[in-house]
């Protein structure tokens, strides 16, 4: 029997049938009925494609372990706890820039050490595994190799490849492959969980490439939608020369404003929390003192926000470049006749058109030039100059 948490996992039933059994068996151990770890271990990875779920899978996991009754029953205060970020005994660590540091983990670490206060286990949840300094992965691995008693760490990485993963951190770890998410599951969900209309529910789940979060703002914001139409009108708008600065600059634009709508809301109300916290506001003896720290506290937050934001923007850049990818994609399967579902159905028509104007060569070219620009911008090359070298290749073929 699994319990209700694992509902939030969208296509993933072989994962949710090991972590389940993992989970029972943590419940054993912690109740006294088993000496016998079985199915459960001290660190896992959570690999799979974009989308797929590892974070969700990770979290899912953790309310399991600190579950009441080890099922993940979803009502009891250890499961909704940690599905809401607010248990005790569950850490989780999501880098705000586009790397985690060795200080951040080194604390991190230490907190872990300690014996759980209210839950059954300490948890440690690592979004983004692969963003760890070399560092910060030497200070995990410590803790990895000689783990506390009561301790579990749950790390979340594209790929368990060493430029992902330490080959020595992976060996300790046991891994969960993700699977991308079937259209028809995601379809499911959107309509079941987030009350979006069928036929709207069917074409994000169609056109978002298995990602579930990607799905949800599609179904739900039409600014997505119509950044997504502009990015994918671009293959067929470069007829001229300037088209291609213009192009690149709608490229980086889109992924300003995705980024400052997403943060701006977030930004506003932590600093205001912080700002409270730091007693700004008061009246009476020490305000000025207060006022002072509340402000140099503010100055750092917006550090760290900033940081955030340029990860956010480049992370949304990506995505842009990941549907230019699937164009060029859908080009090619439609030149060779090959019956393979389409990256965008609903832009079948413009694929065709491109089909019947490029040789495959070209095609392959300009997909090339697509990956090419996400390697680049992932080595830190600034992303204008990567998008606009991108798009004067996507322009000559």
């Amino acid at each position: 029997m699994t319990g209700a948490v694992w509902s939030q996992l969208v296509g993933q039933e072989p994962a949710i049938e090991v972590l389940s059994v993992a989970a029972a068996s943590a419940a054993a151990l912690v109740s006294g009925e088993s000496t016998d770890a079985g199915a459960m271990t001290h660190a896992w990875l959570f690999t799979g494609p974009p989308g797929s779920g590892r974070s969700v899978a990770a979290r899912t996991f953790a309310a399991a372990l600190e579950c009441n009754l080890g099922l993940g029953c979803g009502e009891c205060t250890g499961c909704r706890t940690t599905l809401a970020g607010t248990h005790a005994d569950v850490r989780l660590v999501v880098p705000e820039g586009l790397s985690i540091s060795v200080a951040e983990m080194r604390a991190l670490v230490q907190a872990a050490a300690r014996r759980p206060t209210t839950g059954r286990w300490q948890v440690v949840i690592i979004e983004d595994a692969d963003r760890l300094t070399e560092g910060a992965a030497n200070a995990l691995l410590k803790a990895v190799e000689e783990p506390p008693e009561r301790t579990v760490f749950l790390l979340c990485a594209p790929s368990d490849h060493p430029e992902d993963v330490s080959v020595t951190i992976r060996s300790r770890c046991r891994r969960i492959t993700l699977r991308t998410p079937p259209a028809e599951a995601i379809a499911q969900v959107l309509v079941e969980r987030d009350g979006v209309e069928e036929q709207m529910a069917q074409w994000a789940a169609s056109v978002c490439g298995g990602h579930v979060g990607r799905a949800r703002r599609l179904a739900t914001d039409e600014s997505a939608r119509r950044r997504r139409d502009a990015v994918l009108r671009i293959p067929l708008g470069l007829r001229r020369p300037a088209d291609v600065f213009a192009c690149a600059d709608e490229l980086i634009k889109a992924a300003e404003d995705d980024a400052t709508e997403e943060s701006k809301a977030r930004d506003e109300v932590e600093q205001d929390a912080l700002r409270t916290a730091m007693g700004s506001g008061g009246t009476g003896k020490g305000v000025a003192a207060a006022k002072r720290a509340a402000d140099a506290a503010v100055r750092q937050l917006e550090k760290r926000q900033k940081s955030r934001a340029t990860r956010t923007q480049r992370d949304t850049l990506d995505l842009a470049l990941v549907d230019l990818a699937g164009f060029y994609r859908d080009v090619l399967v439609t030149a060779s006749s090959a019956g393979a579902a389409l990256n965008h159905p609903d832009h079948a028509e413009h694929s065709a058109a491109a089909a019947a104007q490029w040789t495959p060569a070209s095609a392959l070219r300009r997909l090339e030039a697509v990956l090419a620009c996400r390697e680049a911008i992932d080595l830190n090359v600034k992303p204008r100059i990567a998008v606009e070298a991108m798009v004067i290749t996507l322009r000559e073929g």
